[in-house]
Order: structure tokens, then C-alpha cells, then sequence
């Protein structure tokens, strides 16, 4: 049997009953978080750009856009929900393809179905395993054959494919096609030009979403495309596991909304802070030794939110004086905030071999903290936290995080109900309940000092 012909197999004939158990509950785990990183995104400058250009420029009433409530065609809605999906950089992702396959499926998927009347939670859950597991490996694929680091959205706007061509029951030759025809057209941004110089653009995420809505759509209507990329790997057990190896089981979570290179530094700083009992005013330098793409991400004062993301000593002060990094540390005011500033000055990156033998497999770095006192501190090697080299979140952790991002955009009580829902998402019979539990209904009237 082909590579093609395997996952178009997995593709067709994966049924929510025959999922493990453990499948099962992990997709309803990355839907959590991946939904509330999209419903926080759409409060950032970029979230409300692209809602702003959907609205003018994507005429239709098939999809919704998020927490506005307004309705454009499919494409559009998987456009602007799909950059809000990535905006804070909080999203799942998968160390050996060092992307995000969650926030360039759930937007395709949502916006699917919409269009299909009728899916139900366990057809939408199903989906959502089908989009990662051909994600990842397509994500495997890109990565073995090119050798430029591409952006998330170079291959998973093909696992978002794969999970609309399910919800919308595509033959399997229309769905070779769309699956050809989102290779084809998926965007091949080079990453380390926009962490070098960061943008908007990120992780091309959002207009990986529209390929993936648009390839589905366009084959369903008869476009046909290219061979898709199954055939192309270099490893036989990649495609030939699908169905049998469930790599959603090894994703990563987010508890920063910043880059996930910085992480260990934040860590290894805030273990030192609280195994010492040291205050801020205590020191005086701070050294970051790390891998070289670590190394590679700004020490500058960040002027703008992706910025700050994209950032190593800004997420490391910020974490130091605030306790956390996420939408109000990486939005202004806060974002522009002396005392953040003043703290990045003390710090020091510097990359060391002994991290780069081990990255991408791990990204690991040590702290070392240098007290007014002339007293140092080490953290020792750090790992990100949420991985599958230190501790995966609990599901009271992933909730948590999820109406911290969600609570001062929906209101305590809704994001409660649409965790709840969630929680338990196989059991319902459509989308309807879900969709108006993530917008701001007009009138609504919420507290955005509400503390979860």
C-alpha cells in the first residue's frame, strides 16, 4: 500500500469509537487550550486587524468570527481565527517539527463545520485527532525534504485539510486532491526571518487556515491537485503508523505567551528567585546560556506585541515582576512598562554548544543569577515546562490557563460553561451551543477584573 493511499485511509476511516480511550480525552484537552489561545488572540492588535479586513473583504455568511459574532464566508473565518489562534504564542506544539499543529486545525475545523450542517461533537472531536496525526507528519516530511526551517503553516495547512475533508466526507479521490491542492498552495515562509525580525505574519498560521478551507471547498468542486506529500517521506513508519501511533499523545502545552525557546529561561529564573528567596531588588545580572536559536531571539525593548513574543529578556523580567507572561504583559500599557524595561537591561544570552547537540529534541538552557551581594545562583538544566521532558499540565491545569485567557474576554461564568462544554463535547449533537459560547454577545456586560 502507497503512503497516500494509508493516510487517505486513516483519513476516511477513523471513527470516534475506535479511538483509545486516552485519544479520546487528549483531544478534547487540545481543543480547550487551543480555543481559548483563539478566543484571547482576537483581543490583540492582530486579531482585531484581520477581523477588521474579513469583515470588508471576505463577503459570506458561512463561518463565524470569534467573539465578534459576525458572520463571512468559511475561508475568511478560518483566515482571521486562525491568526488569533496563534497571536499570543500560547498555543500546543510538537517539538520535532518545532510548529503548532493545534492552531492550524481547530480554525479549518470550525469553520468546516459550520458548513456541514449537522456535525456532531464526536464527528468534530474525530476530526481534530485526524488534522494533528496528518499535521505531524507532514510537518516530518517538510522538515526531512527542505532545507529551510518553514513556518507552521507550511504543512499544517495539510493536516487542516485532512480534517475538513473529513467533516466534509470527501471521496477519496477529491480529498487526494484537496490534500494536493493545500501542499500546493500552503504558504513556505522561511521562520527565522520573522523571529530575526518579527511581524505579524508569525507563523503563517492564518493563511494556512484559508489554504486548507479553500483546498477543501475547491476539490469538492472538482480542482484537482498535485500528489500530496505522503509519498515523499523518507521514513516508511511516518505515514504507516497513522492510526496505530497517535503523536497527538506528544504535544506540548504553553503555560507563557511568548516563545517557546524562552521558556527555560523563565523558569530557570523564577526557580532560583523562590529556591534563594531573592526580591527583585536583589539582582544585579542575570546570564541565560541556551541554543542557539534561543540565542537568536531579541534582547531589545519590544515596541509592539509580537515583539515582545519573540523576545528572550522581556518574558524573563516580566515573569519576574508580574508572576506571568500573557495578555497583559505582552499587550500595552504594560508591554512599554519602565520596570520591564529596566530588568531586560540585566540580562545576558548566551548560547552554548552543550544545548545545541541536544536541540530540537530538547530546548534546554541554564540561569545563572548574580546578586547586588555578588552571591550566584544556578538553576541548573531547564527544560520548558508542560512537556514531555518535564511534567504534562493536568486537566485542572489546561482549564485553568483556559479561563485565565478567557475570563476577561467572555466573562467568568460563560468561559466556565464553555470549558464544561468542552469537557464533555462528545456528547453533543452540533456545533450551535459551542459557536455561542465563544462570542461577546451585545449588552453583555463583563467584569475584566474577574480573577479565575
Amino acid at each position: 500500500m502507497s503512503h497516500t493511499d494509508c493516510a487517505l485511509n486513516f483519513i476516511t476511516n477513523t471513527a470516534w469509537n475506535e479511538l483509545p480511550g486516552s485519544v479520546q480525552h487528549q483531544s478534547k484537552r487540545c481543543f480547550l487550550d487551543a480555543l481559548g489561545a483563539q478566543i484571547a488572540g482576537h483581543q490583540t492588535p492582530i486579531g482585531k486587524i484581520m477581523a477588521d479586513t474579513v469583515e470588508q473583504e471576505f463577503n459570506g455568511r458561512e463561518a463565524t468570527i470569534l467573539v465578534r459574532g459576525n458572520k463571512s464566508s468559511a475561508s475568511g473565518a478560518a483566515l482571521v481565527n486562525g491568526f488569533a489562534g496563534n497571536a499570543l504564542d500560547i498555543d500546543d506544539g510538537y517539538r520535532d517539527i518545532t510548529g503548532h499543529p493545534g492552531a492550524c486545525i481547530l480554525p479549518v475545523a470550525l469553520a468546516a463545520g459550520e458548513i456541514v450542517s449537522g456535525v456532531s461533537g464526536q464527528e468534530f472531536l474525530t476530526a481534530l485527532v485526524v488534522g494533528y496525526e496528518v499535521a505531524i507528519r507532514a510537518g516530518l516530511i517538510r522538515h526531512a525534504t527542505y532545507e529551510t526551517y518553514h513556518s507552521t503553516g507550511s504543512w499544517g495547512t495539510i493536516g487542516g485539510t485532512a480534517a475538513a475533508g473529513k467533516l466534509f466526507g470527501l471521496s477519496r479521490e477529491k480529498l487526494s486532491h484537496a490534500l494536493g491542492a493545500a501542499e500546493y498552495h500552503a504558504p513556505i515562509a522561511p521562520m527565522m526571518k520573522c523571529i530575526e525580525v518579527p511581524s505579524m505574519g508569525k507563523d503563517s498560521i492564518g493563511w494556512g487556515c484559508m489554504v486548507a478551507v479553500m483546498s477543501t471547498i475547491m476539490a469538492d468542486k472538482g480542482f484537482t491537485g498535485i500528489n500530496p506529500i505522503f509519498d515523499d517521506s523518507p521514513e516508511e513508519q511516518w505515514i504507516q503508523s497513522l492510526g496505530q501511533s497517535f503523536e497527538i499523545m506528544s504535544l506540548y502545552f504553553k503555560p507563557y505567551a511568548c516563545c517557546r525557546w524562552a521558556q527555560p529561561g523563565v523558569d530557570g529564573t523564577l526557580k532560583i528567585m523562590a529556591d534563594n528567596r531573592l526580591q527583585h531588588k536583589d539582582i544585579k545580572q542575570i546570564k541565560v546560556f541556551t541554543f542557539q536559536e534561543s540565542a537568536a531571539l531579541c534582547t531589545n525593548y519590544p515596541q509592539n506585541t509580537e515583539e515582545a513574543q519573540y523576545n528572550i529578556a522581556f518574558p524573563i523580567a516580566a515573569a519576574l515582576l508580574d508572576g506571568e507572561i500573557g495578555p497583559a504583559q505582552v499587550l500595552a500599557p504594560r508591554l512599554f512598562a519602565k520596570d520591564i524595561r529596566q530588568m531586560m537591561d540585566k540580562i545576558e544570552i548566551i548560547p552554548q554548544d552543550r544545548f545545541q547537540k541536544e536541540f530540537p529534541q530538547k530546548a534546554e538552557s541554564e540561569v545563572e543569577i548574580t546578586t547586588t551581594t555578588g552571591k550566584q545562583f544556578l538553576s541548573g538544566v531547564m527544560s520548558a515546562r508542560w512537556d514531555l521532558q518535564t511534567t504534562l499540565p493536568t486537566d485542572m491545569e489546561l482549564e485553568k490557563k483556559f479561563l485565565w485567557l478567557t475570563s476577561p474576554v467572555l466573562g467568568k461564568t460563560q468561559a466556565k460553561s464553555l470549558a464544561n462544554l468542552i469537557w464533555n463535547f462528545d456528547q453533543e449533537k452540533n456545533l450551535d451551543k459551542m459557536i455561542d459560547l465563544c462570542i461577546v454577545h451585545s449588552g453583555a456586560k463583563i467584569n475584566h477584573n474577574e480573577q479565575c
